[in-house]
């Protein structure tokens, strides 16, 4: 052949002879395993079906795979104290009057959640997953006009007139935007908890949890992100003003959570500043 050294064409029968002596061990090699297993009474096919069903493969956390999808009660429990919680902010706050209206509202699209997924979320439609997000928008619409028209209030000096009064405001504003936020955090995190149970959508993560990285000894088989999960992240991102042991790792995750510690430090700083100076002396 042209082109083709001499060395190439004497290297070629010792590489066959090499190939050869390969197969040869590998057939004594299997004549001798067989004979062994016949002796101790075993047919060789059904040890390595044996060995092959004792094989352990591996398998992936409930978080990265399919699963049956989370309780409704949490989430709606929780969001149903954030829509009492603004039956409890003063009529001069509210958004929409009477003040009524706003809340009754967020009841009917949170009764159409949960007709549609009473007991376990893990059924997909556009038309909940659209109420799902206009619900947490009027929540956070609420919630931000009230916090709006208080800090205007304070600063002007037109309201914080009464210590007692400022400070259950501020609280139920305060309490009220760790409920939304934690909201928000569980329907976008990976698309949702239904695309969560289902295995659908972006599969990266958008907050890391303890549980995604710790040793597998430490975390039950079946732990996955539920609302608690999203509650607990909201709650120490406003009171911490900056993640503690959940990561942000998406962009939109790390804007969300500074725009929540904006929310909380104005809050807090505003209800509790004003508070202490018209707090009676003695």
């Amino acid at each position: 052949m042209p082109g083709k050294s001499e060395n190439d064409s004497a290297a070629a029968p010792e590489v066959m002879d090499g190939i050869q002596s390969l197969h040869d061990r590998m057939d004594e090699l299997h004549h001798l395993v067989t004979q062994r297993l016949a002796a101790e009474g075993v047919h060789a096919g059904e040890w390595l079906h044996d060995r092959a069903a004792t094989v352990h493969v591996p398998s992936l956390p409930a978080w990265r795979r399919p699963t049956q999808g989370e309780l409704r009660y949490p989430a709606s429990l929780t969001t149903a104290l954030a829509i009492w919680l603004q039956v409890a902010v003063p009529d001069r706050l509210v958004l929409v009057r009477p003040t009524w209206v706003l809340p009754a509202a967020q009841g009917a699209l949170l009764l159409v959640l949960i007709s549609e997924n009473p007991h376990r979320i893990n059924r997909r439609s556009r038309i909940t997953r659209l109420v799902s997000l206009t619900l947490g928008m009027l929540l956070m619409l609420a919630n931000g006009w009230s916090l709006a028209r208080l800090a205007v209030g304070i600063t002007t000096g037109h309201l914080g007139q009464n210590a007692g009064q400022l400070l259950i405001t501020g609280a139920v504003i305060w309490v009220t935007n760790v409920i939304v936020f934690a909201l928000w955090y569980w329907e976008l995190d990976r698309g949702g908890p239904v695309s969560r149970a289902l295995n659908l959508g972006n599969r990266y993560p958008d907050f890391q949890f303890v549980q995604m990285v710790s040793p597998k000894e430490m975390v039950p088989p079946d732990w996955e992100p539920h609302f608690l999960d999203y509650l607990y992240l909201a709650f120490t991102n406003a009171t911490a003003f900056s993640p503690t042991d959940v990561m942000p790792l998406s962009r939109w995750a790390k804007m969300a959570m500074t725009v929540q510690s904006i929310v909380s430090i104005v809050t807090v700083a505003l209800v509790i500043s004003r508070a202490v100076n018209i707090f009676p002396p003695g």
